[in-house]
């Protein structure tokens, strides 16, 4: 190998190198943003149970649109109120599965299925649930701007 041939390799492969640890640093920028995220949905899940204001208001987004598995839909001001004055009440949201996926600059998505038992004027609602969330970033903070979900048939139904 001559010295030009020697030297192109040699700037190859620092090119490749470089390459390679940009790429593993987007993975680990991405791993960030979704711990933040997860920490961020951990928090608005004990917020929605406590009914606390002052954390409802802080999560939620200002363009929060929230459309529940039996059609109805919330804005912040009428989703933050029903948790407030308890007319809703969180008593347990056990994720079965949940996954978060970057979706663009400030947007993460999370997709999976919860086990959501909530109690209001109709009663007692145990509700299995597949969702799709989405968080945006805002002012340096992760928000909880939408959320879709549908309900799981029971067990014996989806059997047949």
């Amino acid at each position: 190998m001559n010295f030009i041939q020697l030297r192109s390799l040699r700037h190859l492969l620092c090119f490749l190198t470089g390459a390679v640890l940009t790429g593993l640093a987007g993975h680990a920028s991405d791993a960030t943003l979704i711990a933040a995220v997860r920490a961020a949905d951990e928090e608005r899940v004990a917020a929605t149970k406590s009914g606390d204001l002052a954390r409802l208001t802080a999560i939620y987004s200002k363009d929060l649109h929230y459309a529940h598995s039996n059609g109805k839909i919330d804005t912040k001001a009428s989703y933050v109120e029903s948790l407030t004055k308890r007319t809703t009440i969180y008593e347990k949201y056990d994720y079965q599965s949940r996954e978060f996926r970057v979706a663009g600059p400030g947007i993460v998505l999370m997709t999976g299925r919860a086990l959501i038992q909530s109690s209001g004027a109709s009663g007692l609602q145990k509700n299995d649930l597949n969702f799709l969330a989405v968080w945006r970033e805002e002012k340096g903070e992760w928000r909880f701007l939408a959320w879709q979900s549908c309900k799981n048939p029971p067990a014996e139904t989806a059997k047949k």
